[in-house]
C-alpha cells in the first residue's frame, strides 16, 4: 500500500555558477538539460508546485520552454547554500509556515518519485524540523571519494554528522586492506534531498553559517550547529549520485543508456 503524505511543493535551488561544473544547470543529458530533468522528477512526484529557484535568466530562459508546469523564482546571487536560495523563494511566495518544503538538489536528475516522497514522509512522521535521505555505500571507491557526502547516523535515525571525509572510520579493517569495505559497518551516502517547513527554513537560513558548514561546505551542518536535529531515512528505490563534476557526467550519460532509470 502507497504510504500517504500531505501536499508539498518542490523547490529546486539552481546556481548557474557552479565551480567544478560550470554552467551545470543548462548541461545536457541525453539531450535534455539537467535542471528539465530534476524540475520532471519533482512534478512526477505528486508536488502540488514545483519552483525552481535561479539566479540566472539562462536558467529561467530553459523551463518557459519546456512545456512543463514548472514556475522560476529569480533569486539573488549571493547565497552561500541552496537552502537561503530556497528560503528567499519561500519568502517571495508568502507560503505559510506550515507549508512543507522539499528542497531537491539541481544536480540529481534521476531522483526517483518514491524518494522525494519518502523524505515528505519522514518529515510528517517525525518531530526533527529537517528530514532527508541517505543509502548504502557498498563500493570503497565511493567511501573515499570528498566528492560523495557520507552521513552517521543514531540508533534513532537522527543525524550525528555529515562530511566529505572517509566515516565512520573502520579502523582495523582499513588498517589491513582498503580495497574493500567491511559489511558489518553502516556505510551511507548522503543524498542531496531534504524536507523542513516554510517556517524552519526562514528560522535555519537567518542564522549565521557555521565553522563546519564551512569547512566542508555542506550547508546542512549549519543545523546541526545550532542544535536542531535532522532526521535520516534509507531511500525506499535506488538514488543515482548526484553529478558534481565532468566525470559524473559520464556516468550520468552511461546510467541512462542502461535503461535502469
Amino acid at each position: 500500500m502507497a504510504e500517504k503524505i500531505p501536499p508539498f511543493v518542490v523547490v529546486v535551488p539552481a546556481r548557474f555558477g557552479s565551480t567544478r561544473l560550470p554552467g551545470k544547470p543548462l548541461l545536457k543529458i541525453d539531450g535534455i538539460s539537467m535542471i528539465r530533468r530534476v524540475a520532471t522528477r519533482a512534478g512526477q512526484a505528486g508536488a502540488v508546485q514545483v519552483v525552481v529557484a535561479t539566479d540566472d535568466d539562462r536558467v529561467a530562459r530553459e523551463l518557459r520552454g519546456c512545456g512543463e508546469d514548472i514556475l522560476v523564482c529569480m533569486t539573488r546571487e549571493d547565497h552561500a547554500s541552496g537552502s537561503d536560495r530556497i528560503a528567499e523563494t519561500v519568502s517571495n511566495f508568502g507560503w505559510p509556515e506550515d507549508t512543507i518544503v522539499v528542497n531537491l538538489q539541481g544536480d540529481e536528475p534521476f531522483a526517483p518519485a518514491a524518494g522525494i516522497r519518502a523524505v515528505v514522509a519522514t518529515l510528517a512522521g517525525d518531530d526533527a524540523p529537517m528530514a532527508t535521505l541517505a543509502t548504502p555505500i557498498t563500493h570503497a571507491d565511493e567511501f573515499f571519494d570528498p566528492n560523495i557526502v557520507k552521513v552517521v547516523r543514531a540508533s534513532n535515525g537522527r543525524a550525528l554528522y555529515f562530511t566529505r571525509s572517509p566515516a565512520p572510520w573502520a579502523r582495523d579493517p582499513f588498517a589491513v586492506s582498503r580495497d574493500s569495505l567491511p559489511a558489518d559497518v553502516p556505510f551511507l551516502r548522503h543524498i542531496g534531498i531534504y524536507a523542513y517547513r516554510a517556517g524552519f527554513i526562514r528560522r535555519l537560513a537567518a542564522l549565521p553559517r557555521t565553522p563546519l558548514e564551512r569547512a566542508e561546505s555542506l550547508e546542512q551542518l549549519r543545523a546541526l550547529e545550532h542544535g536542531y536535529a535532522i532526521s535520516v531515512r534509507l531511500t525506499p528505490e535506488p538514488f543515482p549520485p548526484g553529478i558534481d563534476t565532468a566525470d559524473d557526467l559520464v556516468r550520468a550519460e552511461r546510467w541512462l543508456a542502461s535503461g535502469r532509470h
